[in-house]
């Protein structure tokens, strides 16, 4: 069995965006060579990769198995490309870095201007996402390094995480609350929820559970910007990050009183790879500006 690596470059690819004709495109090939090559490294597997039967481009078992372990060759290769061009002299390299979209509009700025600066010809590409699908993306060798909210229950045990933050959540409102409030006098308030799977929903449930009550809802199943935009609307109240309300003047933020509600931004990559040079770097930067501020609102380092 022979398998080239630029083969399963193709192959990630094109489960990336299930499309043939967009992926040759990406990919700078015509769509006659993307799919001749898959077919080559289909012959030499043994087995279709693709379910091509339905008008639409399906991932088979076959090919559900192969595509982590082909993002993790591509990835690696990259790496190494990155890591070889550094070290010679060529000053080029890229980051890929994900962060909440809380951070991504406070911090993440901030320390994207400062590591530009000093390395003004490395590739930048930022993902904004929930904690628990930049895991997965960190996981899966789409990203290099994220910002996470780490979970009371420990992160997963391919990743090594540094805490950096103590971040203050605050309640989010279109008409002004009282300016210090206890999470229990929102028992019989509905509240703009966020969707499953997004980590300021498994904080405000387990801060309600606390509190001696389960919340009621007046929408639930956005991310930040939709939840910020339902609370405009006056459907209800959310709990969020009070970095979150920067530039949402029709949006009052009312403190919760002692002990508050709180969360741990960390610093996550994957334990067993080696960074390459480039996010080497954006880490440095990223502690150091932890480290020596200014910081967002509602939030102090640890």
């Amino acid at each position: 069995m022979s398998m080239q690596l630029q083969q399963l470059r193709y192959f990630a690819t094109v489960a990336e965006v299930r499309h043939f004709t967009r992926a040759a495109k990406q990919l700078g090939v015509s769509q006659p060579t993307l799919s001749k090559q898959i077919h080559t490294l289909e012959h030499a597997l043994g087995a279709p990769l693709f379910d091509r039967s339905r008008g639409s481009v399906v991932l088979t078992t076959a090919g559900e198995t192969l595509l982590p372990l082909a993002r993790r060759v591509v990835a690696d290769a990259d790496s190494a490309r990155d890591a070889v061009q550094e070290v010679v002299g060529l000053r080029r390299g890229r980051v890929r870095l994900g962060a909440t979209p809380s951070l991504c509009t406070s911090l993440v700025p901030v320390v994207l201007r400062e590591f530009h600066a000093q390395h003004p010809d490395i590739e930048l590409r930022v993902d904004e996402g929930g904690s628990q699908d930049l895991v997965a993306d960190l996981v899966a060798h789409s990203l290099d390094l994220a910002l996470i909210v780490e979970p009371a229950r420990g992160t997963d045990p391919a990743l090594e995480t540094v805490p950096l933050l103590r971040e203050s959540l605050v309640v989010a409102s279109v008409s002004p609350l009282s300016q210090r409030i206890s999470l229990a006098d929102l028992r019989d308030t509905p509240l703009v929820m966020f969707r499953p799977g997004y980590d300021l929903r498994d904080t405000t449930l387990e801060a309600c559970r606390r509190a001696g009550f389960t919340p009621r809802y007046a929408v639930e199943g956005g991310e930040m910007d939709a939840v910020l935009a339902f609370v405009e609307a006056g459907l209800g109240v959310a709990l969020v990050p009070s970095m979150a309300l920067v530039n949402r003047p029709l949006l009052h933020a009312a403190t919760l009183v002692a002990p508050g509600v709180h969360r741990t931004i960390a610093l996550a990559q994957r334990r067993e790879s080696v960074l390459p040079h480039a996010a080497q770097a954006m880490r440095a930067t990223l502690l150091d500006h932890v480290a020596r501020g200014p910081l967002p609102a509602g939030v102090r380092p640890l």
